[in-house]
């Protein structure tokens, strides 16, 4: 009887153990995975996020837009943000949104994606990456959409853009094993408001199963309309640097690679 139980136990760890390894490699070893995002290339950025992450010895990933003044006029401090390992990521040059859509009154007429080409759009795109790669002299970054918009006309603009780019960042919350992952649409949680214990919970299903967790964040202590407290935000830091060993905590364009590997060695898994 003893010898059944452990033939059965055996049996049981040869089938679950090649999932669980497969999604903790992807993960860098660890449980999940968890990607800070920040749009909109704001001053806070760099007076409250950069020092924030710098402290705990956690890179994340901006997500610049190539006309903000604030890209002009901090350029040098953006490039050692880039030299420290956070990621300056794609956010468009103008930044435009589809003003058709319900809610979208802020969207002025010079700046209206649904007024764009798909020819604009993407040029727009790639004098972004020439500009960002001029600042931190990298080929590799993902995008993150402006407004989440992924069309124009009904045609997916980054389906022109997919060579340039190792992933695309969207604004749909979701937590998302490797396998799931949709690399040109990159679940991602909005924080407006919540509370960190609102984050830390997110944090913690994604450890318990073994996903990527996103977040985008505008505003850190104000500096945008979309805004996170900043002690909240220090909490959330503050936890994923005491679970380090459990938590990989990286880049976007670092996470996006591993996911793109994975998905290239089990092409046959559904996404």
């Amino acid at each position: 009887m003893n010898f059944l139980k452990i033939c059965r136990a055996a049996l049981l760890l040869l089938l679950v153990t090649p999932a669980t390894s497969s999604a903790q490699t992807v993960w860098n070893n660890k449980q999940c995975a968890v990607v800070l995002t920040y749009d909109d290339a704001i001053d806070v950025d760099l007076d409250n996020v950069v020092p924030a992450l710098d402290s705990v010895k956690l890179r994340g990933t901006f997500y610049l837009i190539g006309s903000s003044g604030v890209v002009a006029r901090r350029l040098p401090e953006w490039r050692r943000a880039a030299q420290r390992g956070h990621e300056l990521g794609n956010h468009a040059l103008m930044h435009p949104c589809d003003g058709s859509l319900p809610g979208r009154g802020f969207v002025t007429p010079d700046n209206d994606l649904s007024k764009y080409t798909v020819t604009r759009a993407v040029s727009e795109i790639k004098a972004n990456n020439t500009l960002l790669a001029a600042i931190d002299g990298k080929t590799a970054r993902t995008f993150a959409y402006p407004c989440g918009d992924l069309q124009i006309g009904g045609v997916r603009f980054y389906d022109q853009l997919q060579n340039d780019f190792v992933g695309a960042r969207g604004v749909t919350g979701g937590l998302q094993t490797a396998a799931q992952i949709d690399l040109t649409n990159i679940d991602a949680y909005s924080i407006n408001g919540q509370s960190a214990e609102y984050m830390l919970d997110l944090v913690k299903k994604a450890q318990q199963s073994h996903t990527l967790l996103v977040f985008l964040f505008h505003g850190v202590g104000g500096g945008h309309a979309l805004n996170v407290d900043l002690q909240a935000h220090r909490q959330l830091l503050r936890y994923l640097k005491a679970h380090e060993k459990d938590i990989w905590v990286a880049p976007m364009v670092e996470v996006a690679e591993k996911v793109k590997a994975y998905q290239q060695r089990n092409p046959s898994t559904p996404r």
